[in-house]
C-alpha cells in the first residue's frame, strides 16, 4: 500500500516545486542599464540609485555604474510605452516620446524607480521643446523644479539641473541659470564637473563678461582627461572661448582657434559641429568679413539644423546678415524658418 501512494505523491511534490521555482522567477526583476559607448547592456537588479550613480547585482557581484556612463536604464516591469518613449527621446522624437508615455497606465503600481523615470522623461521631453519655443519655458521649469526637488538622488539629478539651467539661461534668468549649471561641479564624475564648469562660463559670457568667460573656459580646456567625453568637453570649451574672444575685440585670435577646431571636427558629433561652425561665424563677423560669417552660419543651418539651440543663433545671425550683403529675400526666409520651426525664439 506503501508504493502506490508514494507514487502518487511523488508528482505532486514536483509540480509544488516547479510552481514555486516560476513564482521566484516571475517576482525577480531584471534591469538592464546601458551604457555610453558599450554595445551591451548590464543585466542584474539594481541594490543602491543615487545622484552620481547606481550600483547593480550581476550575479554574485556588484557593479558601480557612474550617472555620467549611463545612457537609459530600462526596469523590469516597465510599461511598453515608457521603454518606447525612451527610445524617441534619444532620437529627439519629444512629440512622439510624450505621446508614448501619455498612453502609459498611471494607475498601475509600478516601481518607484519607474515612476521617477515616467517622470524624467515627461518633463526632459516637454523641456526640450520648450527651448525651441514649443512650450512655456517658465511652466516646464517650475514642473522640473519640484521633481529635482522631489528626487534628489535620481541618477537623472545632474540631467534634470542641465535642463533646468537651459530653460533659465533661454529666459536670461541668469543667476538661476548658474545655480542649476553650478550643481554638476558637486558631481563625483571629473567629465560633469567640467560640463558645470563649461556652462557657467557661456552664463558668465552671455552676461557680457567676456573676459572672466575665457579664463573659465580655460581652465576647462586645461584639465587633464582622457576620456573621449572629457576630450570632447575640452573642445567645447575652446569653441565657446573663439566666441569670447570675437565679442571682446579678439576676432583674429578666435577665428584662428575656430578654424583649428574645424579641422579637428568629427562631422557626426552634431552638437560640436554646430558650435564650432557657430563660433567661425561670430569671428568672420568680428573681423568685418560679413559673406565669410554667412557661409559658417549657413553649414550650421544647413548641415546641424537638429541641434536647436545652435540653429536657433544661426538663423538669428542670418536674419542680421543678409540684408548687409544685399540678400533681404533670404533674411525674411531665414526669419520664416525662424519663426515656424521655432515659434517663441524668433525674438
Amino acid at each position: 500500500m506503501k508504493m502506490p501512494a508514494m507514487r502518487l505523491l511523488a508528482p505532486s511534490l514536483c509540480t509544488l516545486f516547479t510552481l514555486c521555482l516560476c513564482v521566484q522567477e516571475a517576482s525577480a526583476q531584471v534591469d538592464s542599464i546601458y551604457e555610453y559607448g558599450v554595445a551591451s547592456a548590464t543585466r542584474g537588479s539594481l541594490e543602491g540609485i543615487s545622484k552620481d550613480g547606481v550600483a547593480v547585482k550581476v550575479g554574485g557581484n556588484t557593479k558601480n555604474i557612474p550617472s555620467s556612463k549611463i545612457r537609459k536604464i530600462n526596469f523590469g516591469g516597465d510599461p511598453a510605452g515608457l521603454t518606447r518613449a525612451r527610445d524617441l527621446y534619444a532620437d529627439g522624437q519629444y512629440e512622439n516620446a510624450l505621446k508614448e508615455l501619455e498612453e502609459v497606465d498611471k494607475g498601475k503600481d509600478y516601481r518607484e524607480v519607474i515612476n521617477v523615470d515616467l517622470a524624467f522623461y515627461t518633463f526632459a521631453s516637454n523641456a526640450n521643446l520648450a527651448l525651441a519655443g514649443r512650450q512655456s519655458r517658465e511652466t516646464v521649469a517650475g514642473q522640473g523644479i519640484k521633481l529635482v526637488t522631489a528626487n534628489p538622488d535620481s541618477f537623472h539629478f545632474y540631467a534634470m539641473a542641465r535642463l533646468l539651467g537651459d530653460l533659465a539661461l533661454s529666459i536670461k534668468n541668469y543667476d538661476a541659470a548658474n545655480k542649476y549649471y553650478g550643481a554638476l561641479r558637486n558631481a563625483a564624475a571629473i567629465e560633469t564637473k567640467m560640463l558645470g564648469e563649461y556652462l557657467v562660463a557661456v552664463v558668465t559670457m552671455e552676461k557680457g563678461d567676456n573676459d572672466a568667460a575665457i579664463a573659465m573656459l580655460d581652465k576647462v580646456a586645461a584639465v587633464k582627461v582622457q576620456s573621449t567625453e572629457g576630450l570632447r568637453l575640452k573642445n567645447l570649451a575652446k569653441a565657446a572661448s573663439a566666441v569670447a574672444m570675437s565679442r571682446s575685440g579678439k576676432g583674429a585670435e578666435g577665428l584662428k582657434l575656430a578654424s583649428e577646431l574645424i579641422g579637428e571636427l568629427n562631422q557626426t558629433d552634431i552638437e560640436m559641429s554646430a558650435k564650432v561652425y557657430n563660433a567661425q561665424g561670430a569671428s568672420y563677423e568680428a573681423n568685418g568679413d560679413l559673406e565669410g560669417a554667412i557661409l559658417a552660419y549657413l553649414h550650421t543651418h544647413l548641415m546641424y539644423s537638429g541641434q536647436t539651440d545652435a540653429h536657433i543663433v544661426a538663423l538669428k545671425r542670418l536674419v542680421e546678415l543678409w540684408p548687409k550683403v544685399g540678400h533681404p529675400e533670404r533674411a525674411a526666409a531665414a526669419r520664416q524658418e525662424l519663426q515656424q520651426r521655432y515659434p517663441g525664439a524668433a525674438s
